[in-house]
């Protein structure tokens, strides 16, 4: 049985953290934004696999594949599109309501591609 219900499903930040960010956590944080946007900042530990190339065909990195995803982008319209494309595929996904936006407002940490305090563009 999956984690999540195939679909459209949309949780919170906090249930994203939760799912995604303990160390026994079964699912991976999927970033869809594209790679400006990610090396500015992203969650620790998030996955990135941007939209346009999950459009165009291309794979899950091998770490998302087979495993439950939590999708989030900028504000949460990316990720509803990537959680419905990768669903279609057979993904057990979800996205997170309010993106990397609502991440960052919640107090969740935001890192940039060297490891240090990042920003959200």
């Amino acid at each position: 049985m999956p984690l999540f219900r195939r679909g459209a499903d949309r949780v919170t930040v906090d249930e994203a953290h939760r799912r995604t960010q303990s160390p026994d956590a079964a699912a991976v944080l999927l970033d869809v934004r594209e790679r400006l946007e990610w090396r500015a900042g992203h969650a620790p530990g998030a996955v990135h696999a941007p939209l346009s190339r999950l459009a165009a065909g291309e794979a899950l990195p091998s770490v998302a594949q087979a495993r439950p995803l939590v999708v989030i982008c900028r504000s949460g319209h990316r990720s509803q599109q990537a959680a419905e494309l990768l669903a279609a595929r057979g993904s057990d996904t979800v996205d997170v309501k309010g993106g990397m936006q609502a991440w960052a407002a919640a107090g969740h940490p935001v890192i940039d591609e060297h490891g240090n305090n990042g920003s959200i563009a």
